[in-house]
């Protein structure tokens, strides 16, 4: 009797995985060579090539990194850059509830998979439509920019120190327009826009009063002030709707009266 041939279970997944590879690559490279970036800003700052290296290796996560040494170049205190590191860091641990059942990776690998739970990767890996994609991409993804960022973090570190005085190149700057650059795609609706006015606002207006440092603290109250008046906004809305039908409801009441 003969059998039914089917087809390799495997065959429908190789295009979604080139997909995923190609998504990783892109993101991973593109986004990497920004730590020739963050290795200027942390020579600027005074930290070491070990410093700034370790930093990348540990940390790896670009938004806090930049924080971090912005805060030290400032004169800082270590509490409060550390502080203003953490709060940026803060948001890797939601993506990370987001991408663990979609990835289900073995108990074992979690805690080396949690050090790539970023930005680049959290984004790379939801936009692929099944788990096979999904760990394709989460892994060309992190594994690319790990790899990248730290190079380049390392060439950024020993180029400023080959130059000297990195402000009178301009080179001081590279730290807070990558960070911009970052951080501007994702402005995309009302509440996002909002909250990036009103941190700016919050940092500037407490740049000259407090120590260097804590405006980025101060700077994240942004995100629950905007919410809560956006919340108290709707709840209002809201009563305002239900006050009009009873309105409308006792007119007609009275009408057919």
């Amino acid at each position: 009797m003969a059998t039914e041939a089917h087809p390799p279970p495997t065959a429908d997944r190789t295009p979604g995985d080139r997909a995923a590879l190609r998504d990783g690559l892109g993101v991973g490279v593109a986004v990497g060579l920004s730590g020739f970036a963050f290795g200027v800003t942390a020579a600027g700052a005074g930290l070491s090539a070990a410093q700034a290296c370790a930093m990348s290796l540990l940390i790896f996560t670009g938004a806090s990194q930049f924080a971090l040494a912005g805060a030290v170049a400032a004169g800082g205190g270590p509490f409060a850059a550390a502080a203003g590191a953490f709060f940026l860091g803060v948001r890797n641990a939601f993506y990370g509830l987001r991408l663990a059942p979609m990835l289900r990776l073995p108990r074992a690998l979690r805690p080396l998979a949690a050090q790539w739970v970023i930005d680049e990767t959290a984004v790379v890996t939801i936009a692929q439509p099944t788990r096979r994609a999904q760990r394709v991409g989460f892994v060309v993804t992190g594994l690319t920019l790990y790899v990248c960022w730290n190079a380049t973090t390392l060439a950024g570190v020993l180029g400023a120190e080959a130059i000297g005085d990195t402000a009178a190149w301009g080179l001081d700057a590279a730290g807070p327009a990558v960070f911009l650059a970052l951080v501007g795609p994702m402005l995309t609706g009302t509440v996002e826009r909002a909250t990036a006015v009103v941190a700016v606002a919050l940092a500037l207006g407490t740049l000259p009063v407090l120590p260097a440092g804590t405006p980025v603290l101060v700077a994240a109250l942004a995100a629950p002030l905007v919410l809560a008046l956006r919340g108290r906004g709707t709840r209002g809305r809201a009563r305002e709707g239900d006050d009009a039908g009873n309105r409308t409801d006792g007119q007609r009441a009275g009408g057919g009266a």
